[in-house]
């Protein structure tokens, strides 16, 4: 396969895909509610660690609550491209306000839609 660079291709998507996970994880840490909106599909879910399961709405209106987090980093960060969805698995390792450390895992699925990518599922896990 020809990988060009201008974002074409397998090698393209990773590296979109890269760069939107690490936009999904600031806008975690930012509270950033219009690039969320940008990021998310219409029908996204969410899976979260309290087992309650988010809309696009009910997602965003807990991202516009006041921030929690300090820092929010993913590790051992795993792309899987199945055509026009991709997986993404990490690691976290976060930092509240108050000072305290956790870590978690999640997973992200994206789907290619209309040549953009958009998150369409979350599942979030605190350990």
């Amino acid at each position: 396969m020809n990988h060009t660079h201008d974002g074409s291709g397998e090698a393209g998507d990773y590296k979109a895909l890269r760069e939107l996970n690490q936009t999904y994880l600031d806008s975690v840490v930012d509270g950033d509610v219009q690039r969320f909106g940008e990021l998310l599909s219409p029908d996204f879910l969410c899976s979260m660690p309290d087992g309650s399961l988010l809309d696009k709405s009910a997602f965003l209106l807990q991202t516009a609550a006041p921030r929690t987090l300090e820092r929010l980093d993913a590790l051992d960060v795993r792309i899987r491209i199945e055509g026009s969805v991709a997986i993404i698995h990490a690691a976290t390792a976060y930092t509240t306000l108050a000072g305290q450390e956790g870590r978690g895992r999640y997973t992200d699925i994206w789907a290619r839609r209309n040549g953009q990518w958009l998150a369409v599922a979350a599942h979030v896990t605190r350990l």
